[in-house]
């Protein structure tokens, strides 16, 4: 099994093996050269298991691990920051409850760059299936519960809550949709810490209803509730809580790309935005490069992967940066995306201007219309732009400056996406599907 854009991922017990975390454990451990691990995940029936085989692995290179249970990834990373520490989080994000996945990060909290995964693989490949050495082995505290799970997720909270500088979002109504998954027992909690009233759903997980009709990646309850209540505003967190997908006080989606666009504004008319500067992945709109170009701003581009919008707000020291998918990164105050810091933040500002959130999202940008066809295969094809350079550019011609084309493998499942924005939704659509048919043609499943 081989890392992806965001670690390793695989049908539970079947792919992800708690063998093999076992063997990824003792191989970040060894690698990564940390001497303490902290570890959370998801709320999937899985998770337990893959958990108590990862802390098995660490513990027998030494490492020392707390264990924090079910918190949302940007929970570990903001502890391994903290305590200089390694993370490890337990989950499959956005895939459906059968699937899971495990992150690592690097001491400090930061994703791993491409070489230290590389190294982690190469340690698999040739791992001693001996016992490891004489050493002793590392100790581990359960805070997955209990007054040390109050502490840390207390602390976590309490960081969440500092974005806001002592404002009140008081007079605002806010719905949150946790997906069934890692936030699950926080979201009420931190969007009615923020002074919002506050209306919780899909909070309730059982380990199999994550990510299922609810959260990012369906907000059609969400929508629903928003006008029912009246609310200005709902937030739709992912299954392991580190993006945000929002929706306005009509229930309209509002993306990543419209949120990235709207913080990016009120940053710079704040002198915050530093070097007037915004990083974002090949998959934003070109609605939103213009957006950014007529306000001043700079994009920086980036392959598709948070970790590699991190990369790149590292080398500039840049402040924001994102995905349309809903990571959003604002790099002075977190190391990794964070769903519920981006839904404060973004309720924030609706708060301070006064203006509804549709109005702040048409003002900051206009989308045009993309559409994303994903194509199934049989396997992975990394260099399937190249493979397709002729028929892709046959398909981008008519399109001129007014469109384009993305056609890129996906870096967590056996699927070729296939993204066209043009002038109108019609020719998007028929570009798109013209394209994948050449894809399932040459690779079918």
């Amino acid at each position: 099994m081989r890392f992806g854009t965001d670690g390793v991922r695989g049908v539970a017990n079947l792919e992800l093996t708690p063998g093999f975390a076992l063997d990824l454990g003792r191989a970040a451990g060894s690698v990564l050269g940390a001497g303490t691990a902290v570890i959370g995940g998801d709320s999937r029936r899985s998770t337990p298991m893959l958990d108590a085989a990862i802390v098995a692995g660490l513990t027998s290179e030494g490492v020392d691990v707390i264990r924090l249970g079910v918190v949302p990834t940007p929970a570990v990373a903001f502890h391994a920051s903290r305590l200089g520490a390694m993370g490890v989080m337990v989950s499959a994000s956005h895939n459906p409850h059968g699937d899971n996945g495990i992150k690592l990060f690097a001491v400090g909290g930061t994703k791993l760059p491409d070489r230290v995964e590389r190294d982690i693989e190469s340690w698999l490949e040739a791992l001693d299936p001996r016992a490891p050495g004489p050493g002793e082995p590392g100790r581990v505290t359960d805070a997955s519960s209990g007054p040390e799970h109050d502490r840390y997720v207390g602390g976590y909270v309490d960081h969440l809550l500092s974005v806001l500088d002592g404002r009140s979002l008081a007079g605002l109504h806010v719905v949150v949709d946790a997906a069934n998954g890692a936030a699950s027992g926080i979201a009420r909690t931190v969007i009615e810490r923020s002074g919002a009233m506050t209306v919780a759903i899909h909070d309730n997980p059982d380990g199999r209803n994550i990510n299922e009709g609810c959260g990012a990646t369906d907000v059609t309850t969400l929508a629903a509730e928003v006008r029912r209540t009246g609310a200005h505003l709902g937030l739709a967190l992912d299954g392991d809580a580190d993006r945000l997908i929002a929706v306005d006080e009509r229930g309209e989606l509002v993306d990543g790309d419209h949120v990235i666009a709207i913080c990016a504004t009120d940053l710079r008319d704040r002198g915050l935005l530093r070097d007037d500067t915004v990083v974002t992945t090949v998959m934003a709109n070109l609605g939103f490069r213009r957006a950014m170009e007529a306000a001043g701003l700079r994009v920086v581009e980036t392959p598709v992967g948070d970790r590699y919008v991190l990369e790149a707000l590292d080398a500039g020291g840049y402040s924001l940066g994102g995905e349309q998918s809903g990571h959003v990164i604002f790099h002075d105050v977190a190391s990794t995306g964070d769903g519920l810091l981006t839904g404060l933040v973004l309720a924030d500002i609706v708060a301070r201007s006064g203006r509804p959130l549709s109005e702040l999202a048409d003002a900051a940008m206009t989308r045009l219309p993309q559409v994303l066809v994903n194509v199934v295969v049989a396997e992975r094809v990394p260099d399937v732009a190249e493979q397709l350079a002729s028929e892709i550019a046959a398909a981008a011609a008519p399109l001129g400056d007014h469109g384009r084309i993305l056609v890129r493998p996906s870096g967590t499942e056996p699927l070729v996406r296939v993204m066209v924005e043009a002038p109108t939704a019609e020719l998007a659509a028929e570009v798109a599907h013209r394209l994948a048919a050449v894809v399932s043609g040459r690779w079918p499943a």
